[in-house]
């Protein structure tokens, strides 16, 4: 059997009290206010433990909102060229950019845009070094702890045979020839504890490297502004290692910028029964919630009954398992009835696509204390058009 990740979705707050027909189907709804609550959480840590956080352009980069980010956070981390130009263009501040794989006719843009640059081997930062030093920007290498803490293999970079980041058993002086910083990425929607574990596993190792470093890059995955995340001992942990090893800390939180802040609404448009009840919907899990399938994962639905009529919701398009799952309401369905999941901000919106030529969500931004509602973008045929000659 396929082991699903566990939606991390919180309660559904203000948008309870959100009327779902107030905006086109499908939508990307977007509280600015849940945003800036959860930066204000991330703007403190940084504050209280002197790390530089930076928001993760590859999880939410929803650039209406920059300067809103801008007031709260140091800058961004991008994962390749375009994002690299997004956040020196709308964001400001800081820019580290980390790619598994960097082109010749991209390395010199990308340092320009850059601060940090960091390097996925030895062979690459070998390759580009010369010109990054050149160029004045700080140089890291990330590196594999071998230490697992991934709820599902395939989003685990510490995964037996990842691609992702040089293992530290191979980790020598000429490796580190030149390096300013370390960067890991081990982490995925976790808390605290599975962080400080993988330190614990991977300090010793690194500690004949850290003289010398100017700083540690402890990517993304981090849940801290979800309720039960151990605020205090981040903090603490943070200011340990500054105070030890007399380097910066980073962080690049990206699903914690935009958590419990998003939805997704969706509307209903058949209701066939093929051995159970279904719906078809036009969300597409295929198009619009690629980690449905992707992860996998069941998304939560907002206000979701404990008992009632359960259906099985899938979407438009013509593949058989567009399916997003079986969710139970407490009265029969109906065309035309709207519906949303919860928590759609981060990932779901960067990851949208228009195969079977399904339009993409309209994307829309609520103040739930104001309850000023703005449509942000529409997509039309074009969208669908242009991306293909």
């Amino acid at each position: 059997m396929t082991q699903l990740m566990q939606t991390q979705a919180g309660d559904a707050g203000a948008f309870r009290h959100f009327d779902l027909t107030r905006v086109p189907s499908p939508c990307f709804v977007v509280d600015e206010k849940a945003v800036e609550r959860n930066l204000a959480v991330l703007a403190d840590i940084g504050e209280r433990s002197g790390a530089h956080i930076l928001s993760a352009l590859k999880a939410f980069s929803m650039f209406a909102l920059a300067p809103l980010v801008r007031q709260y956070l140091g800058g961004t981390c991008a994962s390749g060229i375009y994002e690299a130009r997004l956040g020196r263009e709308e964001y400001g501040g800081e820019v580290a950019t980390f790619c598994a794989g960097y082109k010749d006719s991209d390395i010199d843009e990308i340092l320009a845009l850059s601060d940090h640059i960091i390097f996925n081997s030895p062979a690459q930062k070998d390759r580009f070094l010369a010109k990054a030093q050149a160029a004045g920007r700080q140089v890291g290498l990330r590196i594999n702890p071998e230490h697992s803490e991934g709820e599902v293999a395939k989003y685990d970079p510490c995964a037996p045979c990842s691609r992702l980041g040089t293992p530290v058993s191979q980790l020598d002086a000429k490796a580190l020839e030149g390096m300013d910083g370390l960067h890991m990425h081990t982490l995925c929607e976790q808390g605290f504890e599975p962080l400080a574990r993988t330190w614990a596993a991977v300090e010793p190792k690194l500690a004949p490297f850290l003289n010398g470093l100017k700083w540690l890059n402890f990517g993304g995955g981090h849940h801290i502004t979800r309720n039960d995340y151990d605020r205090d001992g981040l903090v603490e942990f943070i200011k340990g290692i500054r105070t030890k090893y007399g380097v910066e800390v980073y962080l690049e939180p990206g699903e914690a910028v935009a958590l419990d802040a998003g939805i997704l609404v969706g509307e209903i448009l058949d209701l066939p029964h093929n051995g159970m009840d279904l719906a078809i919907t036009d969300i597409s899990a295929t198009c619009h919630m690629p980690d449905v399938i992707e992860a996998p994962y069941r998304p939560a639905l907002l206000d979701e009954a404990e008992t009632g009529h359960t259906y099985r919701l899938g979407g438009p398009s013509c593949l058989a398992g567009d399916v997003i799952g079986d969710y139970t309401w407490a009265e029969p369905l109906r065309i035309g009835q709207r519906f949303a999941f919860l928590d759609q901000a981060h990932y779901s919106m960067v990851k949208t696509n228009t195969f079977n030529g399904v339009p993409l969500p309209t994307i829309a931004l609520w103040n739930s204390e104001t309850d000023d509602l703005k449509i942000i973008k529409q997509f039309g045929y074009d969208d669908f058009k242009e991306r293909l000659s």
